[in-house]
This record gives C-alpha cells, sequence and structure tokens, in this order.
C-alpha cells in the first residue's frame, strides 16, 4: 500500500470539525486522506516535511477555457462584444488544429498545478471530434482532475452563437465521453450550454436534456455583457425558457444581470454560480454576481475564465473577488453616511469559494474542497516562513493576501506529487514547450491579429 504522510504544517483543513491544526498531519493512503491530526505515525510511509509550511486543500477553478494558455497576452485590452467576440471565437478559435488543442490545455494545466489548483473545469470549444480527444489528453497528460467541458465548436460563431438553432454535436459528445472519460478516476465530464441568451429556446433546453439524459453537469454562459440589446438591460428575461429546468447540476458563469429575485430562485434550486471577477470587470460583462449570490444564503465559487487575458492564478481571483465585493459593500454604508466599522465577507469565505465551492459546483464535493478523511487526496503546501509570508499569525490570512504562487511548495492530485520544492515534475513542462510556443505563434500568425 502506498503510503504518504505530510508532517508537521500548519493544517487549514477547511472541515469544520476538524478544524486548523497547528504541527497537523495528513496520512494518506492510496491516493485518498484517512487520517488527519498530530503525532500520527510515519510507518512505511514517505514523508513530505510541512514544518513552517502551510497545509489546506488544492484550489479549484470552476470555469477556464484552457486552451487559449498558448494566446496569452492578447486580450488585456479587449472588451467582450468588441474584439474578444471578433478576434476570438469569430477568429483564432476556428484556426485551432487538434494539436493546438493539446499544447495550450497542456501548459494551461501545468499552470493550474504550479498555481496550486488541482481541480478545473476546463470550458473547452472542440471543431471536431479528434480536437475533443486532444484536449482530454492533455488534462490526463499533466495530471490534473478536471471536469473536461464540451461546448459548441470553435469553427464557425455565426453558427454557433447569437442566435444559433444547433444544438451540441451529440453523436461526439457521447463518443468522447464512452472512449476517453468515463472511466478515468480524474476526469469528468460536463456539457457546455450557450442557453437562451445565445441560442433558440429548443436548443437551450434539448442541450440540457442531453446532459441529464448522460448523467453529467451543465455549465451555460449567461447574464453577461447586454448581448442581445432586445433581451439584456432593464428587459433581461433571466433564465428565461430554462427557468423550470433549474437543478443543483447546472451551474451559471458569470450571471452578472440577472436580477435579485432571479437568483434567489436558483440558488433555491442548487444552480452554483461561477464568478471570473478579473475578466469581468475588465472585459464589461458587468458587475460581479457575488453580492446577489451571497444575498440570496448561497456563496459563488471563483474562476479564471479566459487565458487569452489574464494568469491563470486562482488566487489572484479570489483575492480581487474578495476585495471588489467588499467595496460594494462599503460604499453602501458609507452612501448612508456611516462609517464603514467592520467587513463583511471574510477571507475564509473567499478561500471556500476557492476550494469547496468550486468542488460543489463541479459536483466534486464528496471528493476534494476540504481535507477530511475518506476524500481524495489533493493539497497544496504554501511557504509561510520567508520574509514576504511571515511571521504568519493567520494562515488563511497569509494565503489570501500575502502569499503568491512562488510560495506553493508541494502540490499533490489525488495522492501523487505533480509539484516538489516549488517545481513541477512532469517532463512535458520541457520536453513540449517548444511546440508550445510554436503552436502560439502559427494561431497569431494565420488570425492576423493586429496587436
Amino acid at each position: 500500500m502506498t503510503r504518504t504522510i505530510v508532517k508537521n504544517g500548519t493544517v487549514v483543513s477547511l472541515d469544520p470539525e476538524i478544524g486548523q491544526l497547528e504541527e497537523g498531519d495528513v496520512l494518506i493512503e492510496e491516493g485518498e486522506i484517512v487520517e488527519v491530526g498530530r503525532g500520527l505515525s510515519t510507518d512505511n510511509a514517505e514523508v513530505i516535511d510541512a514544518e513552517g509550511r502551510i497545509v489546506l486543500p488544492g484550489f479549484v477553478d470552476s470555469h477556464v477555457h484552457l486552451a487559449q494558455t498558448q494566446v496569452r497576452g492578447i486580450a488585456g485590452d479587449w472588451s467582450l462584444m468588441g474584439e474578444y467576440f471578433e478576434h476570438m471565437l469569430g477568429n483564432v478559435t476556428g484556426l485551432y488544429r487538434p494539436e493546438d488543442m493539446y499544447l495550450g490545455g497542456l501548459f494551461g494545466a501545468f499552470e493550474k498545478l504550479h498555481t496550486g489548483t488541482t481541480t478545473a473545469l476546463d470550458w473547452s470549444y472542440p471543431n471536431t471530434l479528434e480536437h475533443g480527444e486532444r484536449a482530454v489528453d492533455a488534462l490526463r497528460d499533466a495530471g490534473l482532475r478536471a471536469v473536461y467541458t464540451y461546448g459548441p465548436p470553435g469553427d464557425d460563431a455565426a453558427k454557433w452563437w447569437f442566435e444559433s438553432d444547433v444544438g451540441l454535436p451529440e453523436e461526439n459528445v457521447r463518443d468522447l465521453y464512452e472512449e476517453r472519460i468515463r472511466d478515468d478516476d480524474l476526469l469528468g465530464l460536463a456539457l457546455g450550454l450557450r442557453g437562451p441568451d445565445f441560442c433558440t429556446d429548443d436548443i437551450a433546453r434539448g442541450d440540457l436534456e442531453l446532459a441529464r439524459d448522460l448523467g453529467v453537469p451543465a455549465t451555460v454562459h449567461m447574464g453577461a455583457a447586454c448581448w442581445p440589446s432586445s433581451v439584456y438591460g432593464d428587459d433581461y428575461q433571466g433564465f428565461g425558457c430554462l427557468e423550470d429546468m433549474l437543478d443543483s447540476d447546472v451551474n451559471v458563469a458569470h450571471g452578472n444581470h440577472f436580477s435579485q429575485e432571479d437568483v434567489d430562485h436558483a440558488v433555491s434550486q442548487g444552480v452554483s454560480f461561477s464568478s471570473t471577477p478579473e475578466v469581468e470587470m475588465q472585459m464589461g460583462h458587468g458587475i460581479p454576481v457575488t453580492g446577489k449570490v451571497l444575498e440570496a444564503g448561497g456563496r459563488p465559487a471563483w474562476g479564471v475564465d479566459v487565458c487569452s487575458d489574464v494568469s491563470g492564478d486562482v488566487t489572484s481571483q479570489m483575492r480581487i473577488g474578495l476585495q471588489v465585493q467588499r467595496m460594494f459593500e462599503n460604499q453602501a454604508i458609507l452612501k448612508g453616511h456611516e462609517e464603514v466599522t467592520k467587513v463583511g465577507i471574510t477571507a475564509r469565505d473567499t478561500l471556500e469559494m476557492a476550494t469547496i465551492e468550486g468542488a460543489k459546483a463541479l459536483g466534486l464535493e464528496d471528493d476534494i474542497g476540504t481535507l477530511t478523511p475518506g476524500k481524495r487526496a489533493d493539497l497544496i503546501t504554501v511557504r509561510a516562513h520567508d520574509f514576504m509570508t511571515a511571521p504568519s499569525h493567520s494562515p488563511i490570512q497569509t494565503v489570501v493576501f500575502q502569499s503568491d504562487p512562488s510560495h506553493i511548495e508541494t502540490v499533490l492530485v489525488d495522492g501523487e506529487a505533480v509539484k516538489r520544492d516549488g517545481k513541477l515534475l512532469n517532463p512535458k513542462v520541457e520536453g513540449e514547450f517548444d511546440r508550445f510556443v510554436e503552436s502560439g505563434r502559427r494561431l497569431m500568425d494565420e488570425a492576423g491579429i493586429d496587436l
């Protein structure tokens, strides 16, 4: 039996019954957390010394487009309904070959692991079944736990977006699930829905019915920006034709323009929300949905969204999202001519949105998200004893406010080390790097985008 023990760390379990342990240990057997405590036996176990480190669950990115990694750095000055739709969905995505999907996904997954994200929902635009197959190969080869999301192909924006009357390619979806995903312990499938914002009602409902027939989650882009003008703004109709189909297997990406009533209803039905605050603030999606979800008694999960725009580091999103929400809460108090004497949303809240809430959004809360015996051993150690992080009076605040990816020292996925001593262990990081860079150059050359 393979046994590993993470020893003598400050364990932030995020499990309310276990809590936080100084000089704590996490014992792992065959990829499963079997005990969290102090002074656990090291017999027949590989020891990971966590003294001076914070031990916590790996982060979960609930919404990201990993295949855009090799065109990172092009969308930082783009809006959603201007340049992004025109250049990315209307141009670059259609130029992807299957091997581009592989290389973008591979290095996007490497970035996730390096920055402490052990699980991600990869929202993908596979032009063909082979594109999807290579995207899944990338996730597997990187060693990331992932929910591969089969969205609309990226070869024809006019066909697949706006007022599309074409459903997701069912045969391809079923083939990919049966042949590449169903029996893989680290991979799951979701369907990427466009919803009534971007397709006809019949198609929106039919795609969700397909997800339920397969028994997989559905994640849908809704309520962002003001497209089309006849639907958004003051006349926005919320969930529209999907309102009577809402359940805990539905995840909404963005949701900026939903009314409080819409969000209240969705949260009451178990719907999860993925907020990607940095991209949403830049690209004109609207105010993040965070406050409305909190008001409804829920909590959103954080996501990065488009790697062509921002860093893949989830810690950036949990910090930005936290402070933006605090800003709105504080401003409401100040507008009433009162002083702010206490903040609302806390550092622990935002950390849990990056872990357990992300796990819930992906339907994986029984497997990951907290350091709990019986769950899979997806965990990270964060160095808390250098000049940037010490002294760590509050480990949670150290992680949220003081640490950066350089402090993430060890990363385990399903009990297997993918990063040790601050370095990724996968030989493909170096072995595929040149091909990755060349893929990005070719895509940009063919796209003819002038930056």
